[in-house]
């Protein structure tokens, strides 16, 4: 007999992709923008339930795009925003080439801004660049930072490394200092808000699965 709890858990949000018992959308804090975030999600972050943050990124960005794959070479929609000459768009990857947006504006007069991120650990991120070679053409942006992940329940590759919503407020955070946004500093001091809170609900639950209650 399965019990009703049981049962609850395993029902999903279909916005933050969550389990009910644990939807984080009540935290969000949307974020507008003038920039245009399009949210290129590996299929294996797609299938996590505990731990991704591509979903919650999405969520707190209301001009934002999130589709699920790897090639995206023949995506009808990732082609048209990247064809239409009105935008300028942007893949946020660390390479040799790239712009480092910590000194660099990005908006030109009559351009909207368009950023590319990449879900996914570094070795599918490589992966997805290889098969969809029109988003691996564009001009790379970067930035460095001194900061730590706050992702306490799962151990980075490095150091340096952040979740895709961290990295994501670093860029608003620079584009902010270098006027290509304007968005309040109170919007930035929540943006991590839904993160957080998933941290704290995971936590609570490994406690709570090592001492159990009777």
């Amino acid at each position: 007999m399965i019990e009703t709890s049981q049962v609850e858990s395993r029902k999903k949000c279909y916005r933050c992709y969550r389990p009910k018992s644990s939807c984080m959308c009540l935290y969000v804090r949307p974020v507008k923008t003038k920039t245009k975030f399009v949210i290129l999600m590996h299929p294996k972050e797609y299938r996590k339930i505990k731990n991704g943050t591509g979903h919650l990124t999405h969520l707190s960005l209301p001009n934002s795009e999130l589709y699920v794959g790897i090639d995206f070479s023949a995506h009808k929609r990732v082609n048209e925003l990247l064809d239409d000459t009105q935008n300028l768009c942007y893949l946020l990857y660390p390479d040799q080439n790239s712009i480092e947006i910590n000194s660099h504006k990005l908006s030109k007069e009559n351009k909207k801004v368009v950023i590319f991120i990449i879900d996914s650990t570094w070795a599918c991120a490589k992966k997805m660049l290889r098969e969809s070679t029109n988003v691996a053409s564009l001009q790379s942006i970067s930035f460095t930072h001194a900061k730590i992940s706050e992702f306490a329940i799962k151990e980075q590759p490095a150091e340096y490394c952040l979740s895709t919503i961290e990295s994501t407020l670093c860029v608003l955070e620079l584009m902010n200092n270098n006027s290509d946004e304007m968005i309040e500093k109170s919007g930035l001091e929540e943006f991590l808000h839904p993160f957080k809170k998933m941290i704290e609900f995971q936590i609570e639950y490994m406690q709570e699965c090592k001492n159990p209650r009777f």
